[in-house]
């Protein structure tokens, strides 16, 4: 007979998964316009209040490049500030269990992230990306490969000595917007060098959405079959096809247990255009339509989550406000389904009952609980040519 315990089929799925939040960093650098500094941190602080614990709140490269970044001071100063703090201890969330995370691509980045630590506003954590597929990589840092793993060595050792972690992002796993597919192995090989330079974790991500489940479920199987310290693991997925539910459902199987996401699916390449002027951005878009390039949705894989009985420590209700609030930011209709139709509820919705059926029911003599005519045997016979 057929296993009919999920947990069983997959051993290796959590039970508790930790959800981290990257909607002020990369779901606003894709957008055309400013967000102004109080939407930035109005978001950081609701997220953090609904359950985030991990949470990317700005890019501390060069704003004239994206300068929808150029109040990165101002939000981190604000998440360190004592009012943030005191706002935290009266909601009963513990300071010191948050991680704020900021992109730092290059060197000058890192060095700003050091500087702003020694000022006490600083990140806890930083971040550097490479793609396994040079040209991405190339349209993403301006590096070759082996220029840019000599840079990130030599940060990730000021970072250790100023007290900041390091994650190391892994790009173009499941394929390239530029090159096309490329080899699972290499992105295997490229966590290995992530984390014997001394990265502090591991962002494994599809940055296009190119990845389909059963390679999402054998890559993660891959890695966790080599280094199976799910700690160290991060799944981060873009959204360009509508499948990204199936690759969480893929990466869960596997055992991963840490995910990023972003409210309304926001995020991307950052924009090239900024209220009413071009900016440089990373160059020309490499999509034909912006309308479908983003993130995985928060408030989608919430609710999936959660009706999975998989512990995540959000309030999932206030996720779901907070993405319809973020619709009225940005003036558009983002990508979740789940902010707009809510969760399934287990009660329903008897607003939307028929009138007539208690007393219909009453009327021929059925009984209130009643399915099938009452001459019927009480128990199904199945037809012996459909039998197993």
């Amino acid at each position: 007979m057929t296993e009919y315990d999920y947990w069983k089929i997959f051993p290796r799925m959590p039970k508790k998964v930790t959800i981290g939040d990257i909607t002020v960093r990369d779901g606003f650098q894709h957008l055309e316009q400013f967000i102004s500094t109080r939407a930035k941190t109005f978001y950081a602080e609701e997220l953090i209040f609904a359950g985030c614990r991990n949470i990317e709140v700005t890019n501390l490269g060069n704003p004239y490049l994206m300068p929808q970044f150029s109040d990165a001071e101002e939000v981190l100063a604000h998440l360190r500030s004592d009012r943030f703090k005191n706002r935290c201890a009266k909601k009963g969330i513990n300071y010191d269990d948050l991680c704020i995370t900021a992109v730092t691509i290059r060197e000058g980045a890192v060095d700003r992230a050091i500087r702003l630590k020694e000022k006490g506003v600083g990140p806890d954590r930083c971040l550097m990306m490479v793609s396994t597929e040079e040209e991405h990589h190339f349209a993403n840092s301006g590096t070759t490969l082996p220029e840019y793993w000599k840079e990130a060595e030599h940060c990730i050792k000021k970072c250790t000595d100023a007290g900041l972690k390091m994650c190391g992002t892994v790009s173009t796993i499941w394929g390239s917007p530029i090159a096309g597919a490329t080899e699972l192995q290499d992105a295997v090989d490229f966590t290995k060098r992530w984390l014997e330079i001394g990265a502090s974790d591991i962002e494994h991500a599809d940055h296009d959405g190119s990845a389909s489940a059963p390679d999402v479920y054998r890559y993660f199987s891959m890695i966790l079959d080599q280094i199976p310290d799910t700690s160290l693991h991060i799944a981060h997925f873009h959204e360009t096809k509508r499948v990204s539910s199936a690759s969480i459902l893929a990466t869960l199987q596997a055992g991963i247990a840490h995910f990023e996401a972003t409210l309304g699916g926001m995020g991307g390449q950052p924009a090239n255009f900024l209220d009413d002027c071009p900016v440089p951005g990373t160059g020309e878009y490499y999509y034909e339509d912006p309308r479908y390039v983003g993130l995985t949705c928060l408030e989608d894989m919430l609710v999936q989550i959660d009706e999975m009985g998989i512990e995540h420590g959000y309030d999932v209700d206030r996720v779901l406000w907070l993405g319809r609030q973020m619709e009225r930011t940005v003036g558009k209709r983002l990508r979740s389904e789940a902010a707009i139709n809510g969760r399934t509820l287990k009660g329903g919705h008897p607003k939307f009952a028929r009138p007539g059926l208690k007393k219909l029911k009453e009327k021929i003599g059925e009984k209130p609980d009643q399915s099938f005519p009452k001459e019927w045997d009480p128990t199904p016979v199945l037809p012996e040519q459909y039998r197993p």
